[in-house]
């Protein structure tokens, strides 16, 4: 099989439903036009399709090495690698200050949806990369981002996150990793970092770490967190970049899938690193490069829903089993309705995933606008719809990766066919940048904080759709209008039920099944604009199937988000196994 870039996808969600042309009247991208995406768009599909896609079954079959000190990874990387740099995808998000591209997080999560569908393993790589661009580019000093961001951009070197260490998980604050200046300029940072993505390889000339570290003296706990950069190798005598800086990679982990992507434990002993951003504010700096992750990992999970349902539906279409008593039938398994059931199921919520990732980038893009009213609305946006983007599009991911093994049957459970390599890849996208579960904490704690306002700016814009069903001639489209009043009113109980509980334990008993239902309700707003503003029957049948199929998982949600602290904590110690 092969992977084709679904370019007319994305033209259809963004011209057509997401309204993309706000980004080209912006002050910021005013320079970027829609001929100027279609060129990005193809070329990306491309260069992807051709290039990057052959190398995803070997990236899991020949998994990356450490040996001697020295990462080896999976054959064809390194002249992909050449061929992505030399077309400047390594910056395409970055400053044209500092030699990026420039293009806009919308134009990028593109990018990076189809770089994931051809080599999810890869692509993680670019992404790291994106991330710490960013990070530099909002918190780093001027001397800083002249040293570092060329040659990030440019992907002669390479950028990775060091936040975990074996007793400091998602709790960053109980980290030990120290750091002591060393001169005015720089400082010395000791300690063990796990869990590195691309921590080390053998792709780019420098591997430039973003380090969490104590310093002496500072305060416990998340406050007392500083921020540095640490290159692995830094200036000799000739400034010349090959001065080994004591960064290690100990060993690499053996996992359950992305084996092409290098997951390094890394030791720092006494090396060399300059501070970004100022001293016990680490963790703002580093959340802004999380929170550029935490979006690219929501397009993650959109991209193996998209490569689990290409290879599911060429299997279907030539798989012949059985005969199903229908009209016109192919002979071929997918003329069964249960076949038929779990397909368009994978194509309804891939596409509700790539609309909600689609317009979370939008309103990224739109929260820098110079008009300081639109970015601030645009901000609080964004900000809501990130952590429902992060964990909702790779819930679904790993649902509809599921979900293609069994259209393949027995072949499914068969390495031949590649499909069970897309679930085992996809399932650590549901883990990390913050689990899932901490994304459902976030939204119900910090993005409830407002009292609901950012919410409730959603669910006026699912009440402008239903007023377009009501107004519509069509029946069908009526009878989708129903549905989602049903649906949005549950959700309206849910969000009011949370916002009164004093006790903050009922709401986190409830949040992973919140974010569920939001997520699960937007993209029925999603499908049901587009089925108002398309032309397609298609468009509209999709639409109609998940509001009868796929709609009613959300006020099974919205209920069990209601289900209070007790239904979790009613349990004697015995019930664990506790003596």
């Amino acid at each position: 099989m092969n992977y084709i870039a679904p370019v007319d996808e994305t033209k259809f969600w963004l011209n057509e439903v997401l309204n993309a042309k706000r980004l080209f009247s912006g002050s910021n991208f005013h320079g970027f036009k829609n001929e100027d995406l279609n060129l990005v768009l193809s070329e990306a599909a491309k260069i992807t399709s051709e290039s990057i896609y052959p190398l995803n079954q070997k990236s899991d079959q020949i998994p990356a090495k450490l040996e001697n000190g020295v990462c080896r990874t999976t054959p064809g990387f390194k002249n992909a690698y050449e061929l992505l740099i030399q077309g400047g995808w390594a910056g395409i998000s970055g400053s044209p200050k500092y030699g990026g591209m420039g293009l806009p997080s919308t134009v990028t999560s593109c990018f990076n949806e189809y770089f994931g569908s051809a080599c999810l393993s890869f692509s993680l790589l670019f992404l790291m990369n994106q991330g710490q661009i960013d990070a530099l580019e909002n918190h780093a000093s001027e001397h800083i981002k002249k040293i570092f961001l060329p040659k990030l951009n440019s992907g002669e070197w390479t950028g990775t996150m060091n936040l975990t260490e074996p007793q400091a998980g998602s709790d960053v604050g109980a980290l030990t990793t120290r750091a002591e200046k060393y001169n005015d300029e720089c400082f010395l940072i000791t300690g063990q970092k796990i869990y590195i993505s691309w921590g080390e390889h053998d792709l780019s000339s420098n591997i430039c770490h973003l380090v969490l570290a104590r310093l002496p003296g500072s305060p416990k706990g998340s406050k007392g967190v500083s921020l540095f950069i640490v290159p692995k190798y830094i200036q000799n005598e000739e400034d010349e970049w090959l001065l080994e800086n004591n960064v290690k990679a100990i060993s690499l982990e053996k996992k359950m899938g992305m084996h092409g992507s290098p997951t390094a434990v890394i030791e720092y002993r006494q090396s060399k690193g300059w501070l970004v951003g100022e001293e016990n504010a680490g963790l703002h700096a580093m959340f802004t490069m999380m929170n550029n992750a935490r979006l690219g990992v929501g397009i993650e999970g959109l991209s193996q829903c998209e490569l689990a349902t290409q290879k599911a539906l060429e299997f279907a279409k030539t798989r012949k089993q059985g005969y199903a008593k229908i009209d016109n039938g192919k002979g071929v398994i997918l003329d069964h309705p249960d076949v038929r059931r779990m397909l368009i199921t994978m194509k309804a919520l891939s596409a509700a995933v790539r609309a909600l990732c689609l317009d979370a980038a939008l309103s990224l893009d739109l929260s820098k606008s110079n008009d300081k009213q639109v970015a601030s609305k645009e901000n609080v946006r964004a900000s809501f719809l990130i952590p429902i983007a992060k964990a909702f599009s790779t819930d679904i991911g790993c649902r509809v990766a599921d979900i293609g093994i069994q259209v393949h049957g027995g072949m499914g459970y068969v390495e031949e066919t590649g499909v069970a390599q897309v679930l085992r890849d996809v399932r650590v996208t549901a883990i990390y940048e913050g689990t899932n579960g901490i994304q459902a904490i976030d939204l119900i704690g910090r993005k409830l904080s407002d009292n609901g306002k950012a919410a409730d700016g959603l669910i006026d814009e699912i009440k402008i759709t239903l007023g377009e069903c009501y107004d519509n001639a069509d029946q069908q489209i009526k009878d989708m209008g129903k549905r989602l009043s049903r649906s949005l009113e549950c959700l309206e109980i849910s969000l009011r039920w949370m916002l009164k509980q004093e006790d903050f334990n009922e709401r986190l008993s409830g949040a992973t099944p919140f974010l569920k239902a939001f997520g699960l309700i937007l993209g029925a707003n999603y499908l049901v604009k587009a089925a108002i503003k398309a032309s397609s029957s298609d468009r509209k049948s999709l639409a109609h199937f998940y509001c009868l199929n796929i709609l009613p998982e959300m006020e099974a949600y919205g209920l069990m988000s209601q289900s209070g602290k007790d239904s979790l904590y009613d349990f004697s110690d015995k019930f664990f196994g506790f003596s």
